[in-house]
């Protein structure tokens, strides 16, 4: 079936010579369907639209809103057909992107409880640089918000004359207020999405600014903080729908009932911060990386740590989601709540997740789980968010400041489903019959086979020195280890306007609902280096069949346009 289709087409690729340019490909996909007439009819439109396209919905209502959208030459309209510009404008838009249209709203079923969902998640939110002396500004939360996170994390250190601070405690990392930071959610925080949005507070507050950072919470933020639980007797926590328009406040809470004051404080320094310096395996790293910036009395002072007790007045606005020390998976499955949470560093996880996958996968279908950076990673470089994905954890927390694959991946997951921040996790990890292991390559009888032809570029963007490129495209594929791979195009010399690859390549994928495609174009410099031109990513369950236009995007994740590949998407 996939080496059948389009043979005439392609047929009339190989026989003509190479075309040019993207718009010479397209011309002779026109010419195929145009059959010899001057413009292309309604039928044979619909044709195309089926056969090449997949769009089998397609229907005669469908062609006549694509004339109406794309065509401008009047005796074309009244004649129901398509010139070459109209055709060519159709093949350009947003109906020919290989990224599915009908994903770039909510289309989710956001009932489900928060467990099921990816959720957008930032680490270390305030930074716009580094760890150690980098700035903190509130534009680094305007800037995550926009990009649809719904996790943001707020480091909060006493400040001076009452007012609490935030910044990367122990670093020369510059300072800004606590209220400001809260002012600056509360104005942005549903810009772009509806969803709840999470406050994940690393509390080394005393009780008394505690209490001001309360204060702070419940004036700045008003109806939107979420103060009480909602009206439901389940023992799951509340979907997206039940949440819309609430921040959540994720943060250590008091146990009740309390019965003497000697119980209480008994009962309060046990309780285990949830903070960056918890986790044991990554305590030892980050006092290496950071003793030099750390005051001499702090420096390895484990227990001057655990002295945080958390104050009344924030406790009291812990509601959905209380951060507990994780100990093991047997332990949260018989002592952990539904309203608990856990988070732990990366290096702890990844061992979780080589060691104990079932488990992990198991354990977020109950419980929200949020992964970190190692501390170690003082420049604020990001891991591959994808081997926590694969196990389920919802608040996969990446540094967005930080540019670079996880956060083209990051942004690939995230644009599913509206760009809402929530993507609900597919079936394969929430099957309560049958156990889930990322690291298990055989996950049902017939992989799906993806073939991708990356035909041809336009536009690309021209280094500063003005030389033109020497292009090639790598495609990749991430997801469970076994479905990962990359393969090249070969390189293109000196055409920065319109080079000409023409490849077929050939995936074979096991959980292709957990897959995200990137296509990433590059210049080669020499013999074994290439650096970086522009890079598209998103889930293969959202990659369009036929031929599509591949919008490109710079570091940063804003748009290159016009610079873009064509390519012919085929899977089944």
């Amino acid at each position: 079936m996939i080496n059948g289709i389009c043979y005439c087409v392609q047929a009339n690729m190989k026989k003509s010579k190479p075309p040019t340019s993207r718009r010479a490909e397209i011309q002779l996909l026109y010419q195929n369907y145009a059959a010899g007439l001057s413009t292309l009819p309604a039928c044979a439109l619909l044709k195309f639209l089926h056969k090449e396209q997949m769009e089998l919905t397609a229907n005669e209502e469908t062609v006549e809103s694509l004339i109406d959208r794309y065509e401008i030459e009047e005796t074309a309209i009244e004649s129901r057909s398509m010139t070459f510009e109209g055709f060519l404008r159709y093949m350009e838009s947003k109906d020919c992107c290989v990224f599915n249209q009908a994903h770039s709203s909510v289309y989710q079923d956001m009932g489900q409880p928060l467990t099921s969902y990816f959720i957008s998640t930032s680490h270390n939110t305030y930074l716009t640089g580094d760890q150690l002396v980098g700035e903190s500004h509130l534009d680094a939360y305007v800037s995550a918000l926009r990009k649809g996170c719904r996790c943001l994390e707020i480091d909060c250190w006493d400040g001076p004359d009452m007012e609490p601070v935030v910044y990367h405690g122990y670093t020369l990392t510059t300072k800004i207020l606590f209220k400001d930071v809260i002012t600056t959610v509360e104005q942005h925080a549903f810009e772009v999405s509806a969803y709840p949005v999470i406050l994940s507070l690393e509390n080394h507050c005393s009780q008394e600014q505690q209490e001001i950072m309360a204060q702070y919470l419940i004036s700045i933020l008003g109806d939107k903080l979420l103060t009480a639980p909602l009206d439901h007797s389940t023992k799951h926590l509340p979907s997206p729908n039940d949440l819309k328009y609430k921040i959540i406040i994720k943060n250590k809470k008091l146990k009740r009932p309390i019965k003497t004051e000697e119980a209480a404080g008994a009962e309060e320094s046990a309780e285990e911060g949830e903070d960056d310096y918890d986790d044991e395996d990554e305590e030892e790293e980050d006092h290496q990386s950071k003793a030099k910036f750390w005051s001499p009395r702090k420096a390895g002072s484990k227990k001057a740590k655990k002295k945080v007790v958390v104050a009344e007045a924030l406790s009291d606005l812990v509601i959905y989601t209380r951060s507990v020390k994780f100990i093991s998976f047997s332990h949260s499955r018989d002592n952990q709540n539904y309203y608990e949470n856990t988070s732990m560093a990366e290096k702890k996880a990844r061992k979780l997740v080589k060691a104990s996958g079932p488990d992990f996968t198991r354990h977020n279908q109950s419980f929200l789980s949020r992964i970190y950076p190692a501390g170690s990673r003082t420049s604020s470089s990001n891991y591959n968010p994808q081997e926590f994905w694969n196990v389920g954890s919802q608040l996969v927390a990446l540094n967005f400041q930080s540019l670079g694959l996880p956060m083209d991946l990051n942004d690939g997951r995230f644009q599913d489903n509206g760009g809402c921040g929530y993507v609900l996790k597919p079936a394969v990890l929430m099957s309560s019959e049958r156990s889930f292991d990322p690291s298990c390559s055989q996950h049902r009888l017939k992989p799906t086979h993806l073939l991708l032809k990356v035909i041809s570029g336009s536009n690309l963007p021209v280094p500063r020195t003005g030389k033109a490129l020497d292009p090639f495209v790598r495609v990749e594929i991430h997801g469970i280890p076994s479905d990962s791979r990359r393969k090249n195009t070969h390189t293109v010399k000196g055409n920065s306007l319109s080079p000409h690859w023409d490849a077929d390549m050939n995936f074979s994928i096991n959980v292709p609902e957990l897959s995200l495609i990137r296509f990433c174009v590059r210049d080669q410099t020499g013999l074994l280096s290439s650096e970086f031109v522009g890079q598209y990513t998103l889930p293969f369950t959202s990659l369009k069949k036929g031929y599509r236009w591949v919008p490109l995007r710079a570091r940063d994740g804003c748009s290159l346009d016009p610079a873009s590949l064509f390519v012919f998407v085929w899977y089944s």
